[in-house]
């Protein structure tokens, strides 16, 4: 199974900018679908962004045009750059790994995970 690495976030302000990146222990691409994932307390794990096997990058709508999530094939390393952040984004960020192809959208799809780090935007 693929270890995953996070690093980035903390704290930000709105309308401004951060990066999450998210270091694999192998070679991800073409083979790996890897997902960005937010959750609120008390919320379900949401998918914030998507680079599926093929990679094609697919957003939530709340983020759209705001999130840009790329994939460094170089490193094994995707990132996660949050553009015009809001205080609404606050909350702890996962990324997260799957064998397969396709674009797999719920958190139990996915089988390896970051330690999570938490992104603060404030007012």
């Amino acid at each position: 199974q693929v270890q995953l690495v996070e690093s980035g976030g903390g704290l930000g302000q709105a309308g401004g900018s951060l990066r999450l990146s998210c270091a694999a222990s192998t070679c991800t691409s073409s083979s790996y679908a890897m997902g960005w994932f937010r959750q609120a307390p008390g919320k379900k794990r949401e998918l914030v962004a998507q680079i599926s096997s093929g990679g094609t990058t697919t957003y939530a709508e709340d983020v759209k045009g705001r999130f840009t999530s790329s994939q460094d094939n170089a490193n094994n390393t995707v990132h996660l750059q949050m553009n015009s952040m809001r205080p609404e984004d606050t909350t702890v960020y996962y990324c997260a790994a799957v064998p397969r192809g396709g674009y797999p959208v719920l958190s139990s799809e996915y089988a390896s995970w970051g330690q999570a780090t938490q992104v603060t935007v404030s007012s």
